[in-house]
Order: C-alpha cells, then sequence, then structure tokens
C-alpha cells in the first residue's frame, strides 16, 4: 500500500471559502482561539469540519499547521508555522507542554517560526504560540519529538568514521577527526562547535533519579560554516572527565555558549572515548576493565530485571510474524543488509515493542540465517536485554525512561567498558543473558479480507457480505476494540456489485488510548491514516510513539502495535483493505466480535452479543444475520465522519442497512465457463474462486488468493515450537550445535588431557527434555594418553620381534651338523633346560624365510603379521600372532 496521505493543512485548503466579514473577536464561541480540536458552538475548531464546512472563520489562524512537523528530541529544529503571519518580529514565544519555552521569529516574508526544544521524550507534544511575548497563548499544535536515531542523517552532523571517534585513544587509533554537516541547514556564515554530556544521577529507581543534558566546553568558535571541520582532540581537563557519553552540537556564532533551545545541528550520540583524560590513554585496557568491574558492582546492587522480560520467539520466522509484540531492531536488519555491528553472526534482531511493567527494560533477540536464536551463552553475538529499553517507555522525561539515553547509560557505555575497550565481556554478558523461548507463546492469529471472509481465531471461516460498520474484535480485558467499514464495491461497468470490501479499519485499546483510523479516501480510493480524526502524513516519518500504542507505517502496511501486546495490520490488497488481529496468550476467552470467540472451540464462534450461539452448520443467511447483530453503535463508534456522505450513509443512516442484499456464497450459480475459469485461476482457493464468481474479476480474485496465501503462511510461521532450552558444555570440554529445539542434536567432547565420561551427544525431545545429561569431562584419560599407551606397547612389542628375528639370522648362519649319516634316533637330545617354558623337548625352527619364497606356515608355525584398528578416530596399529582364520 503506498500511502498517498493528505495532511489537515490539504484538508483545510480544500474546505469552502470563507465569506468576507468582519473578524470574530479572540475568544468568543465563533472563534477558534484556544478552541482547536473543539465540536461545539455555532462553528466547528475540529478537524472534521473542512470536509463538512463548518469550521469557524479564524480556524486557520488559531488551529496551526506546521512544516516541518517532527525532528529529534534533541531539538534544535527550526519549523515554520504555516499560513501565519505577522509585521512584529520581537514576541513570539513558542511554548511546549506548558513548561518548555523558545523564542520564535519571523522571517523576511512575515512567516512565523518556531525551535523545537531540547525534551526528554517522544512522540506528539502539543505546542502553542504567543505573539503577545508570553501573555497569552491562544494558538495550537502539535510537534512531533523522534527517537534520535530515527531521523534523517541530513538533520544531523555527522561524525566521519565513527567508530574511530568512540575508539581513539585506544591501541592503534589517533590522529585527526572530522566532522561534517550541510551548510543551508543553519543559515549562518560562521559556527560554534560545542560538546554536550548526557547523565542520570541519582539512586536508581528513586524520585531522585534525574536525566539532564550539560554543555561542557567548546571545541571551535566563530569558524565558517563550510560544512567540514578537523581537529586533533585533546584530553578534557579532570572536571569534565565523568561524561563519557555525549553529543556534538554546531550552531549560530552568534549565539552564547551553551545557549539553549536555539536552531542547532546535533550529532548522535556517542561513547566519548577521544575525549577522556590521560589516565585513559596511558592504559586504556587498564581504565576500561575498572570502569566494567564498577558497574559490574553497581548491576549487582540494581533489582533483576530480567524476570520480568517476555520470552523471545524461538525462530526468526516466529520474531517476524509477532509483530504486536516484537519489531525490527535498526541496528540488524535482515532487509537492509544485516549489518549487525554488535551481533556478529546474527543476520537479524527484534526489540519487544512494549517496556516492562516495573523497570521500564526491554527484550531483545537476535537470529543467525537459519533462523536460529543466537544467546550470549553461546556466542559474544547473542542478543542482550536492555536495563533502559532503546525506545523509551511512557512517562519517559525521567530514566531509565529516556528514549535512546538511558539505554546508553546502562547497556551500551558498559558494554564499550567490558568487550570494547577491555577484554571482560563475560562480565557483560553474565549480566545481560539471552533469554531463551522454552516459554514463549505465540500470538493467536485472525484476518479479514477480500469479499470480505473472515478467519476467526479458532480457525472458523465464513463470508459476510453487509453493508455497514461492524464490531471486528472487541475484548473488555484491555478495552480493545477494532471496528470494520465494508461498502459495496462498483462494478467497472458502473453497477453496484451484490458483495462489499472493507474500507475503513479502526482501533483503540482503553478509553485514554489514542484512535488509529485506516481507510479508503476519496474516488481514487487513496489509503489515509487518522489519528483522533485528524489525517496524518508520514512524508518524514514513518513510526510515531503514540498514546498507548505505537504506529509504523511500510509500503504496503499500517502496523498498530497496542500497549497489551495485541498488534493489528492493515494492509491494501487490490480494490480492498484486509485486516490481521494478533492476540496473546492472555486475550484467550475474551474476546467477542465477528473474528470469533478465542477459545480453542471452533463450533462457538458464531456467538450473538445475547450470548446465544448459532450452530457451525449454519447457512450463508443465518450467518448475514450474525454479522448484522454485530453492527457498531453510534455512541461506541471509532470512525471518522468527515463528509456529507459518510454523514449521511453511517453516522445519520442505519449501522447496518437491512435493505442490501448481498450474494449469498451457496445460492450462486453461475456459468459453467466462469466457474471453470474461477477453478483454473484460482487453483483450488475458495476465497478467490467466489470473489471471481461474484465479481467477474480475474484481478479481485487474484488479490483475495494473495490475502489468503499470506494468512497462511503467517499461520504457519506462528506455529508452536518445541524447546529444551539452553544446554551448557561439560566443564573442560566442548559442544557443537547452538539450536535447542525438538529434533536437533548437541555434540560433547573434551579438552585436551580429558576423557568423557558420558553420552557423547544429547537430542533435545518432543516433550522438551534433553534425552542424556551434559557428560562429565575426566582429566588423565584422554586421546592423548590412550594413543601413548598404544604406541608405547607397539614400540616394546616390535622391539622385542626385532631381537627374535636378529637372533634367528645370527643362529641361521652357523654350521649345521652333518646328520644325513645317523640314524633318525642318534641325533643328539636337545638341552631341555635351555627351554624351560617348553618342558621335555623344544621346538624346531624352520628356515628364516627369503622374499622368494614364503614356506606356508603350519598350525604350529611362530609367525607375526602387522594389523591396526580404529580407536576414537585414531588409526592404532598391533603385532599380533598369525591366525589363518582372520
Amino acid at each position: 500500500m503506498k500511502l498517498t496521505v493528505v495532511s489537515c493543512a490539504l484538508l483545510l485548503l480544500l474546505a469552502p471559502a470563507p465569506g468576507a466579514g468582519p473578524r470574530p473577536a479572540a475568544g468568543a464561541k465563533e472563534s477558534c482561539a484556544q478552541r482547536c480540536g473543539d465540536k461545539s458552538g455555532p462553528c466547528s475548531c475540529h478537524p472534521t469540519c473542512s470536509g463538512l464546512g463548518t469550521c469557524c472563520l479564524d480556524m486557520r489562524d488559531f488551529c496551526l499547521d506546521i512544516l516541518p512537523y517532527s525532528g529529534s528530541i534533541m531539538g534544535g529544529k527550526d519549523f515554520v508555522v504555516q499560513r501565519l503571519r505577522t509585521s512584529t518580529a520581537d514576541g513570539i514565544v513558542c511554548r511546549f507542554k506548558e513548561s518548555e519555552h523558545t523564542r520564535g521569529h519571523v522571517d523576511s516574508s512575515g512567516q512565523v517560526h518556531c525551535v523545537s526544544p531540547l525534551l526528554y521524550e517522544s512522540g506528539l507534544i502539543p505546542f502553542t504560540l504567543s505573539l503577545d511575548n508570553g501573555r497569552t497563548f491562544d494558538r495550537s499544535g502539535i510537534w512531533l519529538a523522534v527517537h534520535p536515531s530515527k531521523v534523517s542523517q541530513t538533520e544531523k552532523c555527522s561524525l566521519v568514521n565513527e567508530t574511530h571517534w568512540q575508539y581513539y585513544g585506544t591501541a592503534g587509533t589517533g590522529g585527526n577527526l572530522t566532522v561534517t554537516w550541510r551548510p543551508e541547514a543553519l543559515p549562518t556564515r560562521h559556527v560554534s562547535i560545542e560538546l554536550w554530556g548526557y547523565e542520570e544521577t541519582g539512586k536508581p529507581y528513586s524520585v531522585e533519579w534525574t536525566a539532564k543534558w550539560s554543555y561542557l566546553y567548546s571545541l571551535a568558535t566563530d569558524i565558517s560554516n563550510s560544512g567540514t571541520y578537523t581537529f586533533t582532540p585533546q584530553p578534557a581537563p579532570s572536571n569534565y572527565q565523568r561524561w563519557e557519553v555525549g553529543a556534538l552540537r554546531i550552531l549560530a556564532s552568534t549565539h552564547r555558549a551553551g545557549e539553549r533551545d536555539v536552531q542547532a545541528l546535533w550529532s548522535n550520540e556517542h561513547a566519548l572515548a577521544w575525549h577522556l583524560g590521560d589516565d585513559f590513554r596511558a592504559d586504556p585496557v587498564a581504565w576500561a576493565r575498572t570502569q566494567c568491574l564498577a558497574w559490574e558492582k553497581l548491576e549487582d546492587h540494581l533489582p533483576d530485571f530480567l524476570g520480568e522480560l517476555p520470552d523471545c520467539p524461538c525462530t526468526l520466522a516466529q520474531a517476524r510474524a509477532d509483530s504486536g509484540r516484537f519489531f525490527t531492531d535498526y541496528g540488524c536488519d535482515i532487509d537492509q543488509g544485516s549489518v549487525c555491528t554488535y551481533h556478529p553472526g546474527a543476520v537479524h534482531c527484534v526489540r519487544s515493542v512494549q517496556a516492562s511493567p516495573s523497570y521500564a527494560s526491554g527484550q531483545q533477540c537476535c537470529y543467525t540465517a537459519q533462523g536460529t536464536q543466537l544467546l550470549t551463552a553461546d556466542s559474544t553475538g547473542g542478543s542482550t536485554p536492555d536495563r533502559g529499553h532503546d525506545w523509551g517507555a511512557p512517562p519517559f522525561l525521567v530514566p531509565p525512561r529516556v528514549p535512546g539515553l538511558s539505554h546508553w547509560i546502562y547497556d551500551v557505555i558498559s558494554f564499550y567498558h567490558c568487550c570494547l575497550w577491555a577484554p571482560e565481556c563475560h562480565r557483560y554478558m553474565n549480566r545481560r543473558r539471552s533469554s531463551g523461548c522454552q516459554n514463549y507463546q505465540p500470538p493467536y492469529l485472525a484476518s479479514a479480507f477480500g469479499d470480505p471472509h473472515f478467519l476467526t481465531f479458532d480457525g472458523t471461516n465464513f463470508t459476510f457480505n453487509g453493508r455497514g460498520e461492524y464490531v471486528l474484535l472487541e475484548a473488555g480485558l484491555t478495552q480493545l476494540s477494532v471496528q470494520g467499514r465494508s461498502q459495496p464495491r462498483t462494478m467497472p461497468n458502473g453497477t453496484q456489485a451484490l458483495g462489499t470490501e472493507l474500507t475503513a479499519v479502526a482501533v483503540q485499546e482503553g478509553t485514554s488510548s489514542d484512535v488509529v483510523e485506516v481507510r479508503l479516501a476519496g474516488e481514487a480510493k487513496t489509503p489515509q491514516v487518522l489519528l483522533k480524526q485528524r489525517v496524518l502524513s508520514f512524508d518524514e516519518q514513518s513510526w510515531m510513539d503514540l498514546k498507548g500504542m505505537f504506529l509504523s507505517v511500510g509500503s504496503d502496511h499500517v502496523s498498530i502495535m497496542l500497549s497489551s501486546g495485541a498488534g493489528v495490520e492493515v494492509s491494501t490488497q487490490g480494490p480492498s483493505l484486509s485486516v490481521t488481529i494478533l492476540l496473546p496468550e492472555k486475550f484467550r476467552n475474551h474476546t467477542r466480535g465477528l473474528l470469533g470467540t478465542l477459545n480453542g472451540i471452533p463450533s462457538d464462534d458464531f456467538m450473538l452479543r445475547n450470548g446465544r450461539v448459532l450452530p457451525a452448520t449454519s447457512s450463508a443467511r443465518q450467518l448475514f444475520q450474525f454479522g448484522a447483530d454485530w453492527a457498531v453503535r453510534n455512541e461506541s463508534s471509532l470512525f471518522t465522519y468527515d463528509s456529507r456522505v459518510l454523514v449521511n450513509n453511517f453516522l445519520l443512516g442505519p449501522k447496518h442497512d437491512p435493505s442490501y442484499q448481498p450474494l449469498f456464497p451457496d445460492e450462486v450459480t453461475p456459468s459453467a465457463q466462469l466457474v471453470h475459469q474461477a477453478d483454473t485461476f484460482c487453483e483450488g482457493d475458495p476465497f478467490c474462486s467466489f470473489d471471481v464468481v461474484a465479481t467477474g474479476s480475474l484481478s479481485i480474485g487474484n488479490s483475495t488468493r494473495a490475502a489468503h496465501q499470506l494468512h497462511l503462511r503467517r499461520a504457519q510461521s506462528l506455529q508452536r515450537v518445541v524447546s529444551c532450552g539452553w544446554i551448557a558444555p561439560p566443564a573442560d570440554g566442548r559442544k557443537e550445535g547452538i539450536s535447542y529445539l525438538a529434533g536437533f542434536t548437541v555434540r560433547f567432547s573434551c579438552n585436551s588431557g580429558y576423557s568423557l565420561e558420558g553420552a557423547e551427544a544429547s537430542t533435545c525431545q518432543a516433550d522438551g527434555t534433553w534425552s542424556m545429561p551434559t557428560p562429565r569431562c575426566q582429566p588423565g584419560r584422554s586421546y592423548t594418553v590412550l594413543l601413548s599407551v598404544i604406541f608405547g606397547g607397539l614400540a616394546v612389542t616390535l622391539l622385542g620381534v626385532l631381537v627374535f628375528v636378529l637372533l634367528r639370522r645370527r643362529k641361521g648362519h652357523r654350521p649345521r651338523p652333518n646328520v644325513s649319516a645317523q640314524p633318525q634316533h642318534a641325533r643328539p637330545r636337545p638341552n631341555v633346560s635351555a627351554h624351560p617354558n617348553t618342558p621335555g623337548h623344544a621346538p624346531t625352527c624352520p628356515p628364516t624365510p627369503t622374499r622368494q619364497a614364503t614356506p606356508s606356515p603350519g598350525p604350529n608355525t611362530p609367525r607375526f603379521y602387522q594389523t591396526y584398528t580404529p580407536h576414537l578416530g585414531v588409526l592404532a596399529w598391533s603385532v599380533r600372532p598369525y591366525n589363518p582364520s582372520i
């Protein structure tokens, strides 16, 4: 879905031009002064008034639209208040959240400008504007403060070879450093470059815990705004040494050093290795080790946050499919080339969307190219959970909830101390252990798409072609409500089709959360996203931190990630919307609506509002009545009615149109040609076939099939898998294999000098247990010792054989007695005493065989031959008596 969204400014421009007449007085009921968002009174100051033609005449003056509308929480972004001009250059004050004030200015054309302040939170920040030096603030608007890592690089100054900056002073890293920026981003001839430091002070998890940015010192003053600056860093004075995390700021030289909330360009926050003192440069490893040990000691006194983090998904497929609870970690993204600097061996990481409830901590899960979870127990590239969630957590402002920066203080700079600057990484990994997946439970999945067709959480499917607005899902557990609007299609010949399609989906969870709506608007059915009935623009940002939810917009979908862990994904499939909902286990037995009762029992999915259940064998007409029973009521509607068509048809008209009679699937009698065409094209997909028959359009059928296939692939990815959990290698040994899912085998071996006692392998079984425990490695019985015994024995044996052969040959060269003339009985008797092992006689020895003739041995002839026996993968030679049977 290519989101061509229209800003509120454009809606206002399309509104009927106000007639001539006197300007209403500020504060009057006919005025929008201090009334923005209000529908009451003789005229409206609500965003919907533009399409309805009910706006107060001065709405454009008091309900402000700005450009650009977003910037980093670091502040310093200049933005223009659209269509507001004044001849008074002084007296402009911009106030953010009733507390942060910045000084505005007027440009040469008379347009009013504001500058965003340094904030400690992200999301939509209300601001008000004063033209009388702060006496009255009767104009209002919204500013979007963004996580520092999610703003465009063109809005920052860049540290050339940032790694060099963060390793400066360590072995082999020195020389000059360079910072660059876009000169046109700062309308001045000369600039200054400053260093600011970030710290969090006070007792952790107490009311005294405070986050603070501080101006430290200037690197350069009054230099040319050329876009580049190179310098050789010098060790900072001792009174600045405690700051180890910070950022550069570039601003016009006309401002005072350290002046806050003025137009400026900030660098990324980073480790200030280049700024540290002589003690660091003299011995960076020893310095970093000291810092690592101090961090380790502090961690041991802080609460254990790991226990309240969610388990990681077991596979990469699960992690990418569970989009309600996990989202891509921009530091290791498979769709962006898998540049995983801090996680070697991984191709993709995800982070938990929501921070943990008590400690605002964050989960991280990393995966290999094979889809296996990578653990810190096996590799330094494993996923490391965070004491401070990288994206922060409401209400932000205080540690460890400050977006990005709390994460740097408690999780990133300590990684530099222990792993990058000193060889103490085991200390870090012991306190940032990867979470396993033994307790991970995939979410439940339901979808609606096409004509529309509904696939419930328990696997029931049906088609409902009502015209109106309906409850897709409601869950009293968290007051979650998802509503859908369906309208008839218009055929190519201009007639109305006998089927409907989803044209809008609206979501809210809890009465205090924001309301987000995705709809197809206008004749062109352009996708729009509305927040609290105001059309959003995504020209600058594709991610927004909202109240009770996060919102992410991709090229073809909108993801809504709710605080409960539920996820709603809306995308365009051909001419209509499709919606996918993911619910965690805690929603079981807590859902109602068109997407059924989540309880694992498909037969009760057709439950009416009064609790009566229609049988699973109900006809299409009976199910039409089931759908009609779930029509939205006006008092609970989440939809936006900002045109006369919507007001007349859905706000003032019935929520379910009883006069509209669609085509029912079990009553269709299509032509044989159309049936054949649908069967051939749809390849057995029943939803595609129905939509082709109902609309006569192959393209609509193709869109339906694509949506159905997407649902099936996601359902397959979310299948539960069994994990036996991490298994340790033996002490003084090793293991081979890092997958701990059912069916996978891990093999063990011992270090040199040790022998294995126990099983050489263990397999993860279907019941979640290992087939064999980890074996032990015993000292002194290693392969080396065993081979020494074997070869030692072989050497002794061969030596004995050699001596025997030599003696035998020597004996063979003696003169033989002439016995031919003597009778057999006259032969001299052998000296029996010379053969103590053979009492009574001595065997005769045959002549020494030659190469040319080897006599056949007799049964008592002592002969020897060599054999080899494989032993533990090594060929062991032995000398054995000849045996004709071998």
